[in-house]
């Protein structure tokens, strides 16, 4: 035998529907119906709007109140366009009620449908118009623009379940009255016209939103990842330069005694010492960073580049067909490793910009040894010629960014007058730094 119980707790699929359809009928048109939510402004103008005189700019974001004022203002004149023929007061109050449903539209929309809906056979009552039940005319004209309004403000859900209850309200209207004719069907079809192209226009917004919306979180990601990129390729070079240095110092520590005749044993453990620091700074080196190695990274077999290196690296460039020159100014001198190899990439990675982004253009690359550091600018002309520009992976410019940070240094990157592009770059470099012999061959 059935437990009562558990075939009470087993619901038929048509049960569960119907249930389901109360459901999204009270969350779309009754739950929190009355709730404050006025429409804001646009946010943007349009097409149209930004080609309107800059007085009336700030008007235009306020259109969509406009619209909703002037349709109100229509249902008034419809109104009073009837009220000509007699009865002019009770007339006039007819539309008066369907006019404010749709201002309320602006403030509470959900609650606007029902006002509409539910003073409809009073504005017919008022107006004495049996003949066009059960919607007089501007009644009519007015719940067809809370409608669309409410449509647009909400989504396709709201509009269905609105035109459901205008339908089930005008079969309910025809039965009770016993009217043999009626204006329900002009309305829903006119209605249902109006709520489908206003639903498409929604979801066809809400898709462009979206899309939006997702460009931008890849734009970020990609920036995101882009930054990790350069800071990981960054970090690579610094382990190989400085790894470099302190395998120097190791080799040089250990070297040291032997080149002294008869040396203090002070010196001897001070230079084991010196050795014992190094090569454990340089295993604690290689263990931290060595984790920004990818697994199939291969350290390079010649040393990294610097400022020295810069006559091949435009003889490359200029092969590749970028007319560059090279200005040097002040008094050239050897500057830390780490100064000289961002200083080359800097150069490097502009010129390929250059390259990619204004092919035929020549190009310009500034060095200026200063007391204070080192200044760099590179600067490129409009492209020219049939070749059109490749848009690059977007990692020039933060890498640069990334490299002069890292330094202290200061970056600007502008477009010129002449259509071209300008990067300028100071990389600090201390005094001690640069009067130290040791400091310099290290």
């Amino acid at each position: 035998m059935t437990d009562p119980l558990k075939a009470r707790g087993r619901r038929s699929p048509e049960f569960r529907l119907v249930m389901e359809a109360v459901g999204g009928m009270r969350q779309a048109l009754i739950h929190d119906a009355f709730d404050y939510r006025p429409l804001p402004q646009r946010e943007t103008l349009g097409l149209l709007g930004s080609r309107l005189p800059e007085r009336m700019r700030a008007y235009a974001y306020w259109s969509r109140h406009a619209l909703v004022g002037a349709a109100a203002a229509i249902t008034v004149f419809i109104a009073y366009q009837l009220s000509l023929g007699g009865n002019g007061a009770m007339y006039l109050l007819s539309g008066l009620v369907p006019a404010a449903a749709v201002l309320m539209t602006l403030v509470r929309p959900v609650g606007a449908f029902w006002v509409s809906l539910v003073s409809t056979p009073f504005t017919g009552a008022l107006g004495n118009s049996w003949d066009g039940l059960p919607w007089t005319p501007p009644a009519l004209f007015a719940h067809i623009v809370v409608m669309v309004v409410v449509a647009a403000r909400t989504g396709p859900r709201t509009a269905l379940w609105m035109w459901i209850a205008t339908a089930a309200y005008a079969l309910g209207a025809e039965v009770l009255l016993g009217m043999d004719s009626s204006n329900s069907v002009p309305m829903l079809f006119f209605s249902a016209i109006a709520l489908l192209i206003t639903t498409v226009i929604h979801v066809r917004k809400e898709a462009q939103r979206e899309v939006t919306v997702q460009r931008t979180a890849t734009a970020l990601e990609r920036g995101k990842r882009t930054l990790l990129e350069e800071r990981t390729t960054i970090a690579r070079e610094l382990h190989d330069v400085v790894a470099h240095h302190m395998s120097v110092v190791a080799i040089q520590a250990e070297a040291a005694p032997y080149r002294v005749e008869n040396p203090p044993p002070e010196l001897e453990q001070a230079f084991v010492t010196i050795r014992e620091n190094a090569v454990s700074a340089l295993t604690e080196l290689r263990r931290v960073l060595g984790v920004v190695r990818a697994e199939d990274y291969e350290a390079p077999d010649a040393p990294q580049p610097t400022l020295a290196d810069l006559d091949r690296l435009l003889d490359n460039v200029r092969d590749a067909g970028l007319e560059v020159d090279k200005v040097v100014t002040g008094a050239v001198r050897e500057l830390p490793q780490g100064v000289e190899l961002s200083a080359y990439r800097i150069v490097q990675e502009a010129l390929s910009n250059s390259l990619r982004h204004a092919p035929g253009a020549a190009a310009r690359v500034e060095v200026g040894y200063v007391l204070g550091g080192l200044g760099l600018r590179i600067v490129n002309g409009p492209a020219k010629g049939l070749v059109k520009p490749s848009p690059g992976a977007g990692h020039g410019l933060t890498g640069m960014r990334e490299r002069v940070t890292m330094l202290d240094g200061e970056m600007t990157a502008e477009v010129t007058a002449d259509g071209g592009y300008e990067v300028t770059v100071f990389l600090p470099v201390a005094l001690a730094d640069r009067t130290d012999p040791a400091g310099a061959g290290a």
